[in-house]
């Protein structure tokens, strides 16, 4: 039983592959399975997989192991630190009874990569430039609702003006006739009676006539048919 690459470093986070290839004297078809292993600090060695001789696959959340025939392919998943170690294969046959164990191969996981400092102000610019997008954007959406709501005000104030205005205001301002100053002239008969305490002999008295007196009225007065008829006549 070998097993190969004797020496895998990968960072965390990766997935570690390793292949056991087997050799079997004389085989009969006897049933046999692999099992994997691992070491910590020369500890005692802690099975962690197992895979017969006619399964094609075993799965785990960890550990994924693939029957190519004669050669077994190892897969470790999502690194972590605390996987560092050795690794080996076990096999295990029934018809004889024995066990064969391949040599130790080293896994190193180390941490993580950071960014490098050129890298970094790249990301802070984007984010920043992101941000200063999303400001912008805030801006003018604050800005078109003040706008909007200016307008509505303005309107609404503009039409209630127009409701409230008397009525005085709203309708036209009707014409009054020009006035007119007319000058009207009146007439009128004054009678002249006899003095009844001083009788005068009748060969004496006058004849009896009527005497016509002419009167301008200086004020105005408004002109009504009796008058405009009296005036034509």
């Amino acid at each position: 039983v070998t097993i190969f690459p004797a020496v895998l470093t990968l960072p965390e986070g990766d997935k570690a592959t390793f292949f056991c290839n087997i050799s079997l004297e004389n085989d009969s078809g006897s049933e046999y399975s692999l099992n994997w292993y691992k070491e910590t600090n020369q500890s005692q060695a802690q099975k962690t997989a197992e895979i017969s001789r006619y399964k094609p696959t075993m799965e785990t959340e960890k550990y994924r192991l693939i029957n190519h025939t004669s050669v077994f392919e190892i897969e470790i998943r999502n690194l972590h630190q605390n996987d560092s170690g050795s690794y080996y294969c076990g096999l295990i046959t029934f018809e004889p009874s024995k066990v064969v164990e391949s040599s130790r191969s080293q896994l190193m996981v180390t941490a993580a990569p950071r960014m490098n400092a050129t890298e970094e102000p790249k990301m802070e610019e984007g984010n920043l430039s992101e941000h200063i997008k999303v400001m912008l954007l805030g801006i003018l959406l604050l800005a078109g609702v003040v706008v909007l709501l200016i307008f509505g005000y303005l309107t609404f104030t503009y039409r209630r003006g127009d409701v409230q205005k008397p009525p005085s205001e709203n309708m036209p301002v009707e014409e009054k006739p020009p006035v007119v100053s007319v000058s009207t002239v009146d007439y009128g008969v004054l009678e002249f009676q006899r003095d009844q305490h001083t009788p005068v002999p009748p060969e004496t008295w006058p004849v009896e006539q009527t005497e016509y007196a002419t009167i301008i009225f200086p004020e105005e007065k408004p002109v009504t048919p009796e008058r405009s008829k009296k005036h034509l006549d």
